[in-house]
C-alpha cells in the first residue's frame, strides 16, 4: 500500500466577506519558483468566487489577495463560480470551473496569457441539454445505467425558479498538453467520468454533443467499481503525465448511513489513448480521517483538485470538509509503480513488464 503524508491545513477561511464561509478546492499551478493557488471562496448565502494566493514552497503561503480574482458575472454564474482547475497548454493558461445559477451547474472556461488578465468564455465546455434529451440520445443504442436517472433525473420537472432545468455537467479539466494534436479534457455527468477529444474548442457544437451522446458508452473512462467509490466518481486534479501513463487523481464517493464520504483515488491511463485504463488503485489513495476532514461545512470530505510536483514528491491540494484547504504528498514513482504492480495477473501485458524494467 502506498504511503501518503498528510501535511495538514494550508488555508483557512477569514472574516472577509467573500470567503467568510469557507475556502476549498483550489486550482494549482507552478510557474518558475512560484506556486499559484486559485481557490473557491464561499461567502454568505453559499455564493462562491475564486480567490488567489501565491506559495513560496508547496506548504507556505507567501501572498494572499483580500478580494477575488474571478467573481460571478452573468446569469449562468449568478449564484457563484466554483471548483477551479488549471493547466497551461502552449502559452495559454486554461482555468475551468463550475458556473452555478442556483439551479444548473455547468462547466465553464476562462483563459489567460499571464495568470492576471482573464477572459471568460462561458459554459462552452459542456452541452446545455435537459436530462430527457441526454437520456434519449445516450440510451438509444444500449440501456443507460440506471444511476444516470437516479442522479440526474428531474422527476418530470422542466423548470425551477423560472429557469429551465439542465443536465449537470461539471468537474471539467484539460490534459496539460495536446495529444496527437487534439485537445482532451475530462468532465463528469454522474455517476461516471467521461472524456472529450476535439481538434478545436469551437468544435463543441450541438451537433458534436449529439454524436457524442449517441456513442456515449465509448466516452466513459471511469465508472464506480470499488466500495469507496461505489456511489459515483468525479474529476479531481488535472491529469499528470508520467513515462508510464497519465496519472489521474479523482474522487470517489460512498453513500453511508452517516452521509456521503469523499475519498481521493488514483488511476493510470495510456499516454496515446487516454480512454484506455491501465489500472486503478483498489483502495483510496487517502480518505477522511483527520478532524479537519471529518467535520466541517460538509463532513467526511477529501476533494482533490490540484497538484505540484517537486523532484519525486507529488503534493496534492484538496478541499477538506468543504471548509478549508489541506495538502497531502506521495512519491510519484512509488504511486505509479504501485498502480503497475497491482494489475491482476490475468490482465498483465508484456508492455507492463517492459515499463517496470525501465530505469
Amino acid at each position: 500500500m502506498i504511503t501518503v503524508t498528510k501535511h495538514g491545513i494550508l488555508m483557512l477561511k477569514t472574516s472577509l466577506g467573500f470567503e467568510c464561509e469557507g475556502v476549498l478546492n483550489p486550482a494549482v499551478i507552478q510557474e518558475g519558483s512560484d506556486i499559484h493557488l486559485f481557490y473557491r471562496a464561499v461567502g454568505k448565502g453559499n455564493y462562491s468566487s475564486i480567490g488567489y494566493a501565491k506559495l513560496s514552497d508547496p506548504l507556505t503561503i507567501h501572498e494572499r489577495f483580500d478580494s477575488p480574482v474571478l467573481f460571478p458575472q452573468g446569469e449562468s454564474e449568478s449564484h457563484g463560480v466554483e471548483d477551479p482547475r488549471i493547466v497551461k497548454i502552449d502559452d495559454l493558461f486554461y482555468l475551468t470551473y463550475t458556473a452555478y445559477d442556483g439551479v444548473n451547474a455547468l462547466g465553464a472556461l476562462a483563459t489567460s496569457p499571464d495568470l492576471v488578465q482573464w477572459t471568460k468564455l462561458g459554459t462552452v465546455m459542456v452541452p446545455e441539454v435537459t436530462y430527457q434529451e441526454f437520456s434519449r440520445l445516450a440510451g438509444s443504442k444500449e440501456p443507460l445505467n440506471e444511476k444516470y436517472q437516479r442522479y440526474n433525473g428531474t422527476g418530470g420537472m422542466t423548470e425551477k425558479q423560472g429557469k429551465k432545468i439542465l443536465l449537470w455537467d461539471k468537474n471539467v479539466m484539460f490534459y496539460p498538453r495536446k495529444i496527437n494534436g487534439k485537445f482532451y479534457f475530462l468532465h463528469r455527468i454522474k455517476p461516471d467520468i467521461q472524456l472529450v477529444c476535439v481538434d478545436e474548442l469551437q468544435d463543441l457544437t450541438p451537433a458534436f454533443w449529439q454524436n457524442y451522446f449517441l456513442n456515449f458508452s465509448a466516452n466513459i473512462v471511469l465508472s464506480p467499481k470499488y466500495p469507496f467509490g461505489i456511489s459515483y466518481l468525479g474529476g479531481g486534479c488535472p491529469p499528470i503525465e508520467t513515462p508510464h501513463g497519465w496519472l489521474i487523481i479523482y474522487h470517489g464517493v460512498h453513500d453511508t448511513v452517516a452521509g456521503y464520504v469523499y475519498s481521493a483515488c488514483a488511476a493510470l491511463f495510456d499516454l496515446d489513448h487516454p480512454v484506455k485504463e491501465i489500472n486503478r488503485l483498489s483502495y483510496p489513495l487517502f480518505k477522511p480521517e483527520e478532524t479537519w476532514e471529518l467535520n466541517g461545512e460538509v463532513n467526511n470530505v477529501c476533494f482533490p483538485t490540484g497538484t505540484v510536483l517537486q523532484d519525486d514528491t507529488l503534493y496534492i491540494y484538496y478541499g477538506a470538509a468543504d471548509e478549508q484547504i489541506a495538502v497531502a504528498s506521495v512519491s510519484l514513482s512509488e504511486l505509479v509503480k504501485e498502480l503497475l504492480q497491482s494489475i491482476p495477473a490475468d490482465e498483465k501485458r508484456d508492455i507492463i513488464h517492459n515499463v517496470l524494467s525501465t530505469p
